[in-house]
């Protein structure tokens, strides 16, 4: 009797949908991305970059989804491997939602999603850490081997080979974390870095990647380099990974936290781009003494910025291990959202101080 009971328990958790912390969630749409687009992988750039897989992400301005490019990156710091975002189906809202990639000294849950390039749906094939170096396996990675020697090969079975980009709900990839994945959730993670977030919004700002456009196959399917959108490190889609057609009237975005069809402010500043310093504008001593200055602005800003990111992705770690509920949860939303939005204002003002080159001799500072 006992058995039965306890094997119609373990029966019934397993219709219970998997669904991840609140914290992980950075927006939700009502209908699922296109098919991944079938690509090549660029070649590897230098010794030590990763792979980092492209996705669709979403557009709430146009309310379209947009691909970002597959690229290679540096790791933030040896050891790394990175996570990469993917869209999940929500029951309880009728919704798919976006959760964040990031990195951790090993590989997490990303939905089971079969992304290419050694992310075959869970972890990682594409290469291995020893110490501080790190090799890669030649069976599913393309490296130039006469500049790259740190190399092996492995040969990898993949018995997913399909392109469906989202986990559950209608012709979804049904796949829930292991108990290992679940552990990578709750260690010490690092956000994306500035490339990473500069290339993302290169891809938003870019009409011919949004799928409407292109019909999930993008004229950038991936790059050598994250925010190098043209020249010969560039790789077109070979196809589309897929037939997709969304809802005609389909539903605007759902942000978390703000009303249906409200465009949702960055809550984490992991979702900013980083700062640049505009290009200069002269080759005089006051033009090249103002580029520097803007240069070091760039650079303080990137660094505030980074800390902010760091420290609300611990603070995000802390929630989801302590299991808080959802109002707490919420709360903690709304204070990196204000912590987000008063670091971008103390950033503007500071650009506002320094918009204008110091006065030349013989001129006038200007009004």
């Amino acid at each position: 009797m006992r058995r039965t009971i306890f094997l119609s328990l373990i029966a019934l958790l397993a219709l219970v949908p998997f669904k991840p912390a609140l914290a992980q969630v950075a927006i939700s749409v009502s209908f699922g991305p296109p098919p991944l687009p079938v690509y090549d992988q660029p070649q590897c750039p230098e010794e030590g970059w990763m792979w980092v897989p492209g996705y669709w992400a979403w557009d709430a301005d146009n309310e379209d989804y947009y691909w970002v490019p597959g690229t290679w990156v540096p790791a933030p710091e040896p050891g790394y491997l990175w996570t990469p975002p993917w869209w999940g189906w929500d029951n309880d809202g009728d919704r798919y939602l976006f959760h964040r990639g990031y990195w951790a000294p090993e590989v997490g849950f990303y939905g089971g999603i079969d992304y290419g390039h050694g992310y075959f749906g869970h972890g990682y094939e594409g290469g291995r850490w020893d110490h501080d170096r790190f090799y890669y396996n030649r069976a599913v990675t393309n490296v130039n081997e006469t500049n790259i020697h740190n190399v092996y090969e492995t040969r990898v079975v993949n018995n997913y080979d399909n392109h469906v980009s989202y986990n559950g709900g209608r012709g979804g990839i049904e796949a829930r974390p292991t108990q290992r994945e679940e552990a990578v959730a709750r260690m010490r993670h690092e956000p994306p870095p500035p490339e990473q977030v500069q290339r993302r919004e290169m891809a938003r700002s870019n009409p011919e990647m949004r799928a409407s456009a292109n019909q999930g196959r993008p004229p950038v399917a991936a790059t050598q380099r994250p925010t190098e959108f043209s020249g010969r490190g560039v790789v077109q889609a070979r196809a589309a990974g897929g037939e997709w057609h969304p809802p005609a009237n389909r539903a605007a975005p759902r942000p978390e936290n703000g009303r249906p069809g409200e465009n949702r402010a960055p809550i984490h500043a992991s979702e900013l781009p980083p700062h640049q310093a505009p290009p200069p504008q002269g080759n005089s001593a006051a033009d090249r003494q103002y580029q520097q200055e803007q240069q070091r602005l760039a650079e303080q800003q990137n660094q505030e910025h980074q800390r902010l990111a760091q420290q609300q992705q611990r603070e995000d770690q802390r929630a989801q291990q302590q299991r808080w509920n959802q109002q707490r949860q919420q709360q903690l939303e709304q204070r990196h959202q204000q912590q987000t939005q008063q670091m971008q204002q103390r950033h503007q003002q500071q650009q506002r101080q320094q918009q204008h080159p110091p006065a030349r001799p013989n001129e006038r500072p200007p009004r």
